[in-house]
């Protein structure tokens, strides 16, 4: 037997019936049974004189909703000693007041002192009120609570802890929350631990003791133990190097610091560590949160529940390779590394990787055949991305050509000068291109997409975290093998990592202390929801790729219905493929729009009819629920407008400011609609297709942006890189520059270093 906090634990905890704890956070959805533990510093104020009352009201709807769900639902919880000082300090002020007032005067009222309060005292008259609010609360829901008190010495007598498990097994089965408290009135005084109210708080450590020893003699699924912090870090919380561990496990102790307990109670981090290994096992899963901080206690629990990347997760099971924190650390030092080597050497390292892609080719599309077959059965993806999944020899031979693109023009894009000041006599300043730093690649259903992005980031000294569809898993596994093995020729073989956890996309969101950009590569969903999720991090793409062809009264017949042949039809899932096109008035009835017509039906397209094109029509095609479409298939809008003027303001009103198109041989009116178009790009006489970093001449692309911030439409290096600013100087002290100083600012232009020409 050993004991932590009072309380008696048997080595080896009862059998349980349900088996082992959850391995993975992912599994934390299926826990039935959950104890939700309440340390006094969530349940209490600031001033530990009362609670607060709108924290708990929020976590008693949480349990209300997941009990709502059919869980079953357990609260062991502090704040009775918080709640009783209140009563007993306004009742003592109360009294003091009026006799002061009957002896002495207003004027003392000022003068008077609360006394130190007991503790046991201060729980006794907090008990019941502390139950009261409990109950009101869970009312507002419709559920029923229980309160059960107990004490240290419950946990001797066999025949109590019998009668404490039938009690909680019978509450449970009429759907009853039983909310479980230390009997603090009656439990034998704590080593003295004065807060700053003078009063000795009973020791918070019993509290973590009964919810593990609760978990587990109630076979629970889950221990939820919320506490002021964000969970356990592997030094104290504030100090410079604390890192919160996302995955604890057992024998892992020795690489923790603990540090001081909170604020109120005496448990302290540690005890909450050994009650929630012993409660894991025992079987029980545990995790660790902050209840407190406003942005997070409304959905903590809820959170928790659903898997989500929240606090500290106590798990049994040890992943073989690296967490994804430490794989974004690996790719930090790695893209250090790498920005370090000299141009020709990450040069090389591409013109490897191209090697590889040919070299590697049957290797390469056996993977992708197990994936495209499991996809097939499954039956999971629609013809549009089954097409996105697919490589071919064709498609790594023009892989390797982008990368050997970027390869030949990577030569000084790291380090660059781009501006050069003399600010005065011997004090030279630089501004120099630099790499952005981690990027966060998310990408769907597309495994050519991870040798051109790596060879980008790569090109731009970045390292790379890589996050990419399950369907893709065995085209990206063997894919990021060749480029970790081209990497290794100079030693930086960690710079790109390929993350294979089950790690969420919006969990990768909130690293925001580890990644420096997001590029999300799939779908319009994919990219609202990863710019929705992402904390703090920047998020370069674009939700939604609605292109236009404007068809202009000057348009050339040959030119029209090849490039909107090419725009819609040549890869219609892509998000440059023409979406809506919009035809001048004056071409409708005419021989052209037939024309129009006929070749889409050929390429079976089918039409929709926008709510001006239909008013011409006495049998329209289906008219669109939304201009905002974007198709992704063989599909499109078709609309009329008066001029290019309408054309313009409709792809304002309409458009994703992707790709918009016109076709006319007026040179004025095209002018015109380049000029006034606000879109990332914006073409004449040529295909929506041509927005490709490849065909741009860029090698390839990380994606194409239509956002107004750094980069906008295809990014190739340029956009993956920003600046640093360089200042040589010799004893240049500001001061010196002042109305009576030494020196003048001179500000002058210098020449910039020649580029190479290759």
């Amino acid at each position: 037997i050993r004991c932590w906090s009072n309380i008696p634990f048997i080595t080896m905890p009862l059998s349980r019936a349900h088996g082992k704890s959850f391995a993975h956070r992912s599994e934390l959805k299926h826990a039935k049974r959950i104890v939700v533990k309440l340390g006094s510093a969530v349940v209490t104020r600031g001033d530990e004189c009362g609670l607060a009352l709108g924290r708990l009201a929020s976590i008693v709807e949480q349990v209300s909703m997941l009990q709502n769900q059919g869980r079953e639902m357990m609260i062991v919880t502090s704040g009775a000693v918080a709640f009783g000082k209140q009563r007993l300090r306004h009742e003592i002020l109360l009294s003091q007041s009026v006799r002061q007032a009957l002896h002495s005067g207003q004027s003392q009222l000022k003068d008077m002192a609360i006394p130190v309060l007991e503790a046991r005292a201060c729980a006794a008259a907090g008990q019941s009120g502390l139950m009261a609010l409990y109950e009101a609360m869970f009312t507002q829901y419709s559920i029923c609570a229980a309160q059960i008190l107990v004490t240290n010495l419950d946990f001797h007598d066999e025949q109590k802890r019998r009668n404490l498990n039938g009690t909680l097994h019978e509450l449970l089965r009429m759907n009853i929350v039983p909310i479980i408290n230390t009997n603090d009135a009656v439990v034998p005084p704590p080593e003295p631990n004065s807060d700053l109210q003078g009063v000795n708080v009973i020791s918070v450590k019993d509290n973590d003791s009964l919810a593990a020893r609760l978990a587990v003699e109630m076979k629970t699924d889950l221990l939820i133990v919320l506490s002021d912090v964000e969970g356990l870090f592997d030094s104290p919380p504030g100090s410079d190097d604390a890192k919160l561990i996302d995955i604890f496990y057992p024998g892992d102790q020795q690489s923790v610091t603990f540090g001081t307990k909170s604020r109120v109670g005496m448990g302290g981090m540690e005890a909450k560590v050994k009650a929630a290994l012993w409660a894991l096992q025992g079987g029980t899963s545990v995790v660790i949160a902050n209840g407190t901080h406003p942005k997070i206690s409304g959905h903590v629990i809820t959170d928790i529940v659903e898997g989500k990347k929240v606090g500290t997760f106590f798990s049994e099971v040890k992943p073989a390779g690296p967490t994804v924190e430490q794989q974004a650390e690996m790719a930090r030092a790695g893209g250090r590394t790498l920005a370090a080597l000299q141009p020709e050497q990450r040069a090389e390292i591409i013109y490897r990787l191209a090697d590889l892609l040919t070299d590697q080719r049957e290797e390469i599309l056996l993977a992708n055949k197990k994936d495209l077959e499991e996809a097939e059965n499954k039956g999971r993806l629609a013809l549009p991305l089954l097409k996105r999944l697919s490589l071919s020899t064709s498609k790594l031979n023009s892989l390797a050509i982008g990368l050997r693109q970027i390869a030949a023009s990577s030569q000084d894009s790291v380090g660059r000068v781009i501006r050069r000041t003399r600010i005065a006599k011997d004090l030279d300043l630089e501004q120099v291109t630099v790499p952005i730093g981690v990027l966060l690649v998310i990408f769907e259903s597309r495994p050519d997409c991870l040798p051109q992005v790596s060879a980008l980031a790569i090109a731009s000294g970045n390292g790379l975290l890589l996050k990419g569809g399950k369907e893709a898993a065995h085209s990206n596994q063997i894919l990021h093998h060749l480029t970790q093995d081209a990497l290794s020729m100079h030693g930086v073989r960690d710079a790109v990592q390929l993350v294979n956890t089950r790690e969420e996309v919006e969990d990768l969101c909130r690293l925001d202390k580890l990644i420096d950009l997001i590029i999300p590569r799939g779908s319009s969903q994919l990219v609202r929801n990863i710019q929705k999720a992402a904390k703090g991090i920047p998020v370069m793409g674009h939700s939604e790729g609605i292109c236009h062809v404007y068809v202009d009264t000057d348009a050339s017949v040959e030119k029209v219905t090849r490039i909107i042949r090419d725009s819609k039809c040549e890869y219609p899932a892509a998000c440059n493929a023409l979406e809506t096109l919009l035809i001048h008035r004056d071409l409708l009835r005419t021989p052209l729009f037939d024309q129009i017509i006929d070749m889409l039906r050929v390429e079976q397209v089918k039409i929709h009819a926008g709510p001006k094109f239909a008013s011409y029509l006495t049998f329209s095609p289906s008219e669109v629920k939304s201009l905002r479409t974007e198709y992704g298939d063989l599909e499109c809008c078709i609309e009329v407008v008066d001029s290019v003027q309408e054309a313009v303001e409709h792809i304002h009103k309409y458009g994703s400011s992707h790709t918009d198109v016109i076709i006319t041989e007026n040179e004025k009116t095209a002018e015109f609609f380049l000029q006034h178009v606000d879109s990332a790009c914006v073409f004449w006489n040529a295909s929506t297709r041509f927005s490709d970093g490849y065909r741009f001449g860029l090698g390839a692309e990380v994606g194409i942006s239509t956002s107004r911030i750094h980069a906008r439409g295809p990014v190739g290096i340029e956009g993956l890189l920003t600046t640093k600013w360089l200042l040589r100087g010799d004893n240049h002290v500001v001061s010196d520059f002042s109305e009576h100083g030494s020196m003048k600012y001179l500000h002058e232009s210098l020449p910039l270093p020649q580029r190479n020409a290759n």
